[in-house]
């Protein structure tokens, strides 16, 4: 597979690599798309590789049909659900060759799905569009204590016990997935109520990224809907952002739907916006 950096980076609008996401701006170089090429097909992760706590093997590869010149870069990978993604680094004038792109790619790699996916600076109202944010933690940014927040595994049993309930009503913002992994993960912060877990975010863990800082990887992060409204999701993020800084972090990176409630959150606490991750289906 053939990928020039020196085509690439000159297209890169933000710090976002396929198969790995979002990255830190600083963390962006030729030696780690060398280090992602050299495990593409092989189902390897990388060490700072954060699908890593979830499975044994990485589910979504590079394919070989890289198409690039000093104008635009187009990189598929494809994942073993069989969802197949075109990413395109360039223009908007070349989102139509993208498509096409996509759609020829699917059907040659008999894929179930295909997506095309972009990077801009604002949001696109014909797709769905991911802002990715950066929260720092240095002396410029604090992260100060927050009460009536508290660790999942410190509660009283009988409440710890709704935590089921509150992962099945939640199952949609992953809290289900979560549920069935609470013994081999990092703490879980909850806010209670009424003798219930009503909101929660995590778990809380940090690895280093590819040039050697700290990341608070991300989390799964809700309240029951009943109890919205009434500050218990600032008040649990403020706490995983101070989780994060008295452990160590450096940084999060955050991705949040443009203009749902966790981006506005995230907009009004000042983190610094990357720009935006666009898809949409072919």
């Amino acid at each position: 597979m053939e990928l020039s950096w020196d085509l690439l980076r000159p297209v890169v609008s933000v710090p976002y690599l396929p198969t790995l996401g979002p990255l830190h701006p600083d963390a962006l170089s030729a030696d780690l798309l060398a280090d992602l090429l050299s495990i593409a097909g092989t189902g390897r992760f990388l060490p700072h590789d954060k699908d890593r706590r979830w499975s044994e093997r990485k589910d979504e590869h590079l394919l070989d049909e890289v198409n690039q010149d000093e104008r635009r870069t187009l990189i598929p990978t494809l994942t073993g659900r069989g969802v197949l993604r075109v990413h395109l680094y360039g223009g908007a004038e070349h989102r139509a060759e993208a498509m096409e792109t996509a759609a020829k790619l699917a059907a040659l790699h008999d894929a179930a799905s295909a997506r095309l996916v972009w990077f801009q600076a604002d949001p696109d109202s014909v797709a769905a569009s991911t802002r990715v944010q950066l929260r720092a933690f240095d002396a410029d940014h604090p992260a100060l204590p927050v009460g009536g927040i508290e660790h999942l595994d410190t509660l009283p049993e009988p409440v710890r016990a709704t935590f089921g309930a509150f992962a099945a009503k939640l199952a949609g913002e992953g809290f289900a997935f979560l549920h069935s992994r609470i013994d081999s993960v990092g703490p879980v912060l909850t806010a209670v109520r009424d003798d219930r877990v009503v909101g929660a975010i995590g778990p809380m863990e940090t690895m280093a990224d590819p040039i050697g800082r700290a990341r608070l990887l991300p989390q799964y992060f809700g309240v029951l809907p009943e109890y919205r409204g009434l500050g218990l999701g600032r008040q649990l993020w403020r706490a995983a952002m101070h989780w994060g800084h008295t452990n160590g972090a450096d940084y999060q990176l955050l991705q949040t739907t443009a203009g749902g409630a966790s981006d506005r959150l995230c907009q009004a606490e000042g983190l610094t916006d990357l720009g935006f991750v666009c898809t949409t289906t072919v």
